[in-house]
């Protein structure tokens, strides 16, 4: 779908000087180049939003900045996390929390960039503010649900917590173990939890929201464009240099788009082509999700075709 039918720049009201700037979007929308763009305008400090590009070893395969843009303006929160690790949202929120209160120490303009919307969600939303549960209370858990099904693992749940038991379906393994692993971690319930989260870190209203809408034919020949431009630029000895550390496999960065086909053709299981051709695929897929989850949970975002992008925000603080 172009961007005509979502959105007519003639129609916007007048905007107010805003104190940050989020751009969002599907992969291959331009998001970067707008950001580098307005950085050295605005004054600005550009903060990553993207779940992929925290990780250090990945910077091609995921389109991180390139170090000459990064010298161009500061960036924050670019590959600072080791492929091992499984980087989450709240993890995040603490990182960017960290990141802002610096960049207005500084006296810029923060302009946070990326297309993981749970990012942008928790970060004007607020977030359930749950500990991390210890992997060997969570393997003991997982390890009852398989051996005693989880109809007794509901059970039991019902009998320490009705009140989180109530919200949730006796056959959903998944979130009747999270709270069974909440419980044995903390002692309360995750509903207890869930009332007190995280609060939102922006308040929405202070800051420009910027969903970039390209026309979906343009935005898929720029995705295979990209990719090609990757392997080019060493994208397969990246990722080879990535599976030889022998990594879980279902760790974020071992199923970055094109990670997986790039390492089943350094196996010998398919040819080059055939795992770009995935790749691609994959990718394509991908953003028609980011389209309709950030429709669906991210009201009040301006959705604007990229080319209009930069003078509308600059608009905004020439008023």
């Amino acid at each position: 779908m172009g961007v005509g039918s979502l959105f007519n720049i003639g129609e916007l009201d007048p905007l107010s000087r805003p104190s940050g700037i989020l751009i969002a979007g599907p992969t291959a929308s331009g998001k970067s180049a707008l950001a580098l763009e307005l950085a050295e305008r605005l004054s600005g400090v550009i903060v990553n939003a993207d779940s992929m590009q925290v990780y250090r070893d990945l910077r091609i395969i995921t389109a991180r900045p390139t170090p000459q843009d990064e010298a161009r303006v500061p960036h924050r929160l670019y590959g600072h996390v080791d492929a091992a690790e499984n980087y989450s949202v709240g993890r995040w929120c603490r990182d960017v929390e960290a990141a802002l209160a610096e960049i207005e120490r500084e006296g810029r303009m923060p302009i946070l960039v990326g297309g993981t919307g749970l990012y942008f969600k928790a970060l004007t939303q607020g977030l359930s503010n749950v500990p991390p549960t210890p992997p060997e209370v969570r393997a003991a858990v997982r390890a009852r649900c398989e051996t005693q099904g989880a109809q007794a693992l509901y059970a039991e749940l019902r009998r320490r917590d009705p009140q989180m038991a109530e919200r949730l379906k006796p056959g959903d393994r998944m979130r009747v173990a999270r709270a069974i692993e909440v419980l044995e971690t903390t002692g309360r319930s995750l509903a207890e939890w869930q009332r007190v989260g995280m609060p939102a870190i922006l308040e929405p209203s202070r800051a420009l929201k910027i969903f970039l809408a390209p026309d979906r034919a343009h935005l898929y020949r720029r995705i295979d464009a990209r990719f090609e431009a990757m392997l080019a630029a060493g994208a397969l000895e990246e990722v080879r240099a990535l599976a030889v550390r022998g990594l879980d496999p279902m760790l974020p960065a071992m199923k970055a788009h094109g990670v997986p086909w790039l390492i089943k053709h350094l196996r010998g299981e398919i040819g080059l082509a055939e795992a770009a051709e995935h790749a691609k695929r994959d990718t394509r897929r991908y953003t028609k999700r980011q389209v309709t989850w950030f429709r669906h949970q991210m009201p009040g975002w301006r959705w604007v075709a990229p080319d209009a992008a930069l003078a509308l925000i600059l608009a905004a603080f020439s008023a």
